[in-house]
């Protein structure tokens, strides 16, 4: 479908916070979204939820990710759960 445009984000974004996370297989379909569950899942988890810091990671993210990386190696879900704010996606790009 190419990328999503500021009216499925909005739509996904309204969708989400009335009905909440979850479903989202049957989401697309509710919220009148041309786009798979996984898809949404993916936008709102990376991109849209209120909780995600976006932009440079920080020189203490930084060190954190390297100590963790030597500790965890390349499990970037379980570094990302650990810096607040930040996804396991963003984390990976930044590392590479």
């Amino acid at each position: 479908r190419g990328a999503w445009t500021p009216e499925e984000d909005e739509l996904l974004a309204n969708y989400v916070n009335r009905e909440g996370e979850g479903r989202w297989r049957t989401l697309p379909k509710r919220a009148g979204l041309l786009r798979c569950g996984k898809s949404c899942r993916l936008r709102w988890m990376n991109y849209l939820r209120p909780s995600v810091k976006r932009g440079q990671i920080a020189p203490d993210e930084e060190d954190l990710i390297l100590r963790l990386h030597r500790l965890l190696g390349n499990r970037w879900s379980l570094i990302a759960g650990r810096i607040p704010g930040r996804t396991d996606n963003e984390i990976k790009n930044d590392w590479h």
